[in-house]
């Protein structure tokens, strides 16, 4: 009995002993293979630099058409014949509406013929006074009444150049709100009427800033409606007063605009470029890891490897405060010296202390002012 347990134990040292030996070699194995090195990994890089920016004053406008106006009806009458196309340009002094005018020009002929006799009497009462036939009050009454059938014949004629409705001034029609035959009333409308080239543009500036701006600075517009565009103007007018409400100036500027694209009413971005410049140390907005927590960019520098002893190139994050974007660049405010270099593009697969290879043949060109091939 005592023999059988002896062997047991025996047997039992033995299995742990293989099943250590097995283990061992496997953890062996295991830490031969944590020991591999991958190779470097390529990446673009970008070399952070200085750069002198215009400083820029920010602002959100409105586009304001330099004339336009709402044409309408300045007397009673009927539309007998309308002569513009919806969305053509017009001359100032172009006929758009014409009203009835049949009454009108019948009165007139009939005070023209009552304006040939009031001169006939005239004339003639200027040559008995003076052979002094007539009494002068019979010579003013004949002036008078000569100057009466004048101004009613006038009167007449206002009105048939009332009922003729033409472009104040040259522009762009909008859409047609009549239609022959219909009755027009004093001020109903007929057509919209914008002058478009130029245009403004209105903004608001808090007070602050009011010592810092003049007119003739240059302004810059942007809209998504015509994205990658910047359209270039002037501040032409500066209001003399400071709202009392929201403590802002209201400025106004003047965009050239031969395209007709822009529009009054549209929403703008509006910059005001300042005289002076401001440095920046800039790098590619694509080397910026995104996070919430901390922004941060990836910095390659030499390394000595333990191992073989060369020199390497391996990544150090560093978090990085961001200031202004511009085009494909953006500031750093807090972060970087100024002499380092980043990793450009593919940030998202990179880690701390990887070794990389730098290859900047497909590196893609970095613009302060890019313009996109599709625009």
């Amino acid at each position: 009995m005592t023999k059988r347990i002896i062997l047991t134990i025996i047997g039992l040292v033995i299995l742990i002993g293989i099943l250590g030996g097995v283990k061992t070699l496997q953890i062996g194995r295991m830490m031969a293979q944590g020991n591999f090195t991958p190779p470097p990994e390529p990446v673009t890089t970008a070399k952070v630099r200085a750069q002198d920016w215009d400083t820029l004053l920010s602002a959100v406008g409105s586009l304001v058409a330099v004339q336009g106006v709402t044409v309408t009806a300045e007397l009673n009458g009927k539309v007998v014949r309308i002569a513009f196309e919806p969305g053509t340009p017009v001359k100032a002094g172009d006929l758009l509406v014409r009203q009835d005018t049949s009454s009108e020009e019948a009165q007139l002929r009939a005070n023209e013929a009552t304006v040939a006799l009031a001169r006939i009497n005239l004339q003639r009462n200027k040559r008995l006074i003076a052979n002094k036939t007539v009494s002068q009050s019979q010579y003013d009454d004949a002036v008078a009444q000569f100057n009466q059938a004048v101004a009613q014949s006038d009167n007449i004629a206002t009105a048939i150049a009332k009922k003729n409705i033409r472009a104040p001034f040259s522009g762009r029609l909008g859409i047609r709100q009549v239609n022959l035959g219909q009755v027009l009333n004093e001020g109903d409308p007929i057509v919209s009427l914008q002058a478009l080239d130029p245009i403004f543009v209105n903004f608001l500036l808090p007070q602050q800033q009011l010592a810092r701006i003049r007119t003739g600075l240059t302004v810059r517009v942007t809209t998504d409606a015509l994205p990658g565009r910047v359209i270039e103007g002037a501040i032409t007018a500066i209001n003399p007063e400071v709202d009392s409400a929201t403590r802002n100036i209201r400025v106004q500027a003047t965009l050239a605009n031969a395209d007709e694209q822009l529009r009054p009413g549209m929403y703008v971005t509006v910059a005001v470029v300042l005289p002076a410049k401001q440095k920046f140390m800039v790098i590619p907005a694509t080397a910026v890891l995104y996070a919430p927590y901390s922004d941060s960019v990836f910095v390659v520098e030499e390394k000595k490897d333990e191992q073989s002893g060369n020199v390497a190139l391996f990544l150090r994050q560093q978090f990085v405060r961001l200031g202004e974007k511009r085009g494909d660049f953006v500031s750093v405010t807090e972060g970087l010296q100024g002499s380092e270099t980043v990793v450009s593009t593919g940030i998202f697969k990179l880690r701390n202390q990887q070794a990389v290879v730098v290859d900047n043949k497909l590196a893609p060109e970095f613009k302060l002012a890019p313009q996109p091939e599709n625009e």
